[in-house]
């Protein structure tokens, strides 16, 4: 079992979480305000890329960029439309 890495950003009024649970083989979960709406287990590359939907009207689609490594785990948030990627800052658990 790795290392538990926890990320967070607020982004249009709605929670974005993710857990990286680093090691041999990572495995990445994203929560949209408490609700699991991705788990996925990343192989050799490292890196992945997640569609998110948040719950807004019209419902509002995102993508999480998780890079597991090497070194300390990082997240960013990108919104569909275009704005800049927003980091998601770590966060103790």
């Amino acid at each position: 079992m790795g290392r538990r890495h926890h990320f967070h950003v607020d982004h249009l009024g709605h929670s974005v979480s993710v857990t990286v649970e680093a090691g041999h083989s990572a495995v990445v979960d994203v929560l949209v305000d408490g609700k699991e709406t991705a788990r996925v287990g990343i192989g050799h590359e490292r890196q992945v890329a997640l569609p998110v939907e948040l719950p807004t009207d019209p419902p509002t689609t995102a993508t999480v960029r998780v890079a597991a490594g090497p070194g300390v785990p990082r997240c960013l948030l990108v919104p569909a439309d275009g704005g800049d990627p927003l980091v998601m800052a770590p966060r103790a658990y």
